[in-house]
């Protein structure tokens, strides 16, 4: 059973790399939303700018350089944000589980930091480590979850990994 705290850890982590580009393009936006189980999102451009400035401020998180860092990052998020806590079994397939909504039920951006800050300190308490990163490679920056056990990432993907190793090996020799 996965549980739904990974999910929206990885759902803000795919959600931020459409969304900390210059200008997001709704449709690309949508698409993850809709990877991620949203019916069919419809996005206005406003929509998609309150969701571009949620990313920028979840965007702290993943760059946070130790736990500490990250769950007051989290604490603020939820003072600005959550209303509170509750649980509920949404027929989802998780079973009773912690949610909180928007204190202002409404903005998709409200919603994305609201929901992702509850994975992210999930995930947070649950391994006692950073709940993401930022990948290492210069030419990157992209947000990434890690959701999985062993070493700590430090880039989003393997092409980012392999074209650090190779450049690192090219300027040795």
């Amino acid at each position: 059973m996965t549980f739904p705290h990974r999910d929206s850890v990885q759902r803000a982590a795919d959600l931020l790399a459409v969304l900390l580009v210059a200008s997001p393009e709704p449709a690309s936006v949508a698409q993850v939303l809709r990877e991620h189980g949203e019916p069919d999102p419809s996005l206005s451009p406003e929509d998609v700018a309150a969701l571009r400035a949620a990313a920028l401020e979840l965007r702290e998180v993943f760059a946070a350089p130790d736990v500490a860092s990250a769950a007051s990052v989290l604490n603020a998020l939820f003072g600005k944000y959550a209303g509170p806590p509750r649980l509920t079994d949404h027929d989802d397939g998780y079973g009773w589980h912690l949610h909180a909504d928007a204190a202002d039920d409404g903005p998709w951006g409200a919603w994305l930091v609201t929901s992702s800050a509850l994975g992210l300190a999930a995930l947070l308490a649950e391994r006692q480590d950073v709940p993401g990163g930022l990948c290492a490679s210069p030419s990157c920056g992209r947000p990434f979850a890690h959701t999985g056990g062993g070493s700590p990432r430090r880039y989003c993907s393997a092409r980012c990994a392999t074209r650090e190793r190779v450049a690192a090996h090219r300027a040795r020799t």
